[in-house]
């Protein structure tokens, strides 16, 4: 039980933490050159939240079938799953289509030599950004609730 306990932290950091950062790569008062480095970096990144957010979830539920914790409506163990649910919404309904529409744009090569960015690109800009924002609030929750669970 305990591999399984430690599984499962293991998958939620990996599955979520990028989500605490792609904010950061998203950044205000990066140059056109870094944000290219930085869509290309959040574009690798893609694959922990897929392969790590999926596993947590189903070592979360096989931890809540193989132990003792009640009932599946304790505040903690719910909470816990409408917040990761609401971050994959957010994340994958919300701020990743802005930001692959984004690095469409910046990464696509006859855009290369330009210096700034047009209104459209620098709206999606601050959609994703502030959309990765609100997935890292929910994931404090997540954490917060995963960490006062009952013992």
């Amino acid at each position: 039980m305990k591999f399984l306990v430690l599984i499962h932290v293991l998958s939620a950091i990996i599955g979520v933490g990028p989500t605490f950062f792609a904010h950061v790569l998203l950044r205000k008062k990066q140059t056109l050159e870094e944000l290219r480095m930085s869509l290309s970096v959040g574009s690798r990144l893609e694959i922990f939240p897929k392969i790590g957010g999926s596993l947590a979830v189903l070592t979360g539920l096989l931890l809540f079938w193989l132990g003792d914790y009640g009932s599946f409506m304790q505040i903690w163990l719910f909470g816990s799953l409408v917040a990761y649910v609401i971050i994959q919404i957010i994340a994958i309904g919300f701020a990743t289509p802005n930001q692959k529409k984004l690095g469409g744009w910046v990464l696509d090569p006859s855009n290369q030599k330009a210096t700034t960015l047009p209104g459209e690109q620098v709206l999606l800009w601050t959609k994703a950004r502030n959309y990765f924002y609100a997935a890292s609030t929910v994931g404090v929750i997540l954490f917060i609730f995963m960490i006062i669970k009952p013992s």
